[in-house]
C-alpha cells in the first residue's frame, strides 16, 4: 500500500482485478495520503506472480487497504498476513475480508517493525510496500531477511519512488521491475548461493 505524499489522494474502492474475487470492490477509508498500488500495476505484479501465487503463504507489510494481499489470496495464495499500523485502515481491511467472506487472511493492527520482531515464520511472497515518506525499505527489509521471514526461495515484491531505489539485501535479486510515472515496482527472488 502507498502512501502518497499528496494530501488529496482520494478515497472510495478499489477493484480487485482478477482470480475468485474478481472485480470485487474494497471500501477504502478517507484518510489523505492513503493510495493502493494502481490497477495496472498489480495486474503486472500478479502476471509475474501467476505461476506461483497458488499455494503460496503471503505477508502484506504496511498494508493500508490490503489490495495486493486480498488480490493474492482472490488468486490463490493459501493464507495472507496482513501487518497494518494505523488502527482504523487495519478495521477497514478486517472489514473488507469479512465482507468478501475471504479465509486465510488475518489482520495484524500492528506497526510493520515491531511485527517483524516478533516470533517469525517464514512467507512465500512478501509484498513491501511502505508509506514512502517514512523511507522505512532498507530497514524493513533487513528484518526480514535476518529474522527468519523468508522462505528459501521466497519473492519480495518492492513499491518505491522511481529516484530512490532502496539499498536492500543482497541474497535478493531482481527478478522483474517497471516503473509506473515516478514510482518504481519490482519483483526480487531470494537466494542462497552468492555469485
Amino acid at each position: 500500500m502507498r502512501r502518497a505524499t499528496r494530501p488529496d489522494a482520494p478515497s472510495g474502492q478499489v477493484r480487485i482485478i482478477g482470480g475468485a474475487l474478481r472485480n470485487s470492490r474494497l471500501e477504502v477509508p478517507a484518510l489523505a495520503g492513503l493510495r493502493p498500488t494502481p490497477e495496472r500495476v498489480r495486474e503486472t505484479v500478479f502476471n509475474w506472480l501467476a505461476p506461483l501465487i497458488t499455494g503460496a503463504r503471503c505477508l502484506d507489510v504496511c498494508a493500508g487497504t490490503g489490495a495486493l494481499g486480498i488480490e493474492a489470496l482472490s488468486r490463490g495464495a493459501v493464507s495472507v498476513k496482513f501487518v497494518e499500523r494505523d488502527a482504523q485502515v487495519a478495521r477497514a481491511l478486517g472489514s473488507n475480508l469479512v465482507r468478501l467472506k475471504t479465509s486465510g487472511g488475518t489482520v495484524d493492527p500492528i506497526s510493520a517493525q515491531d511485527y517483524l520482531r516478533g516470533a517469525a515464520q517464514p512467507f512465500d511472497v512478501v509484498f513491501l510496500d511502505p508509506p514512502f515518506a517514512l523511507d522505512l525499505w532498507s530497514a524493513l527489509a533487513q528484518q526480514l531477511e535476518v529474522g527468519g521471514w523468508l522462505a528459501p526461495a521466497a519473492l519480495i515484491y518492492v513499491e518505491s519512488p522511481r529516484a530512490a531505489v532502496p539499498v536492500l539485501p543482497a541474497r535478493w535479486q531482481v527478478h522483474r521491475e517497471a516503473t509506473a510515472g515516478a514510482v518504481r515496482y519490482a519483483l526480487y527472488r531470494r537466494v542462497l548461493t552468492d555469485g
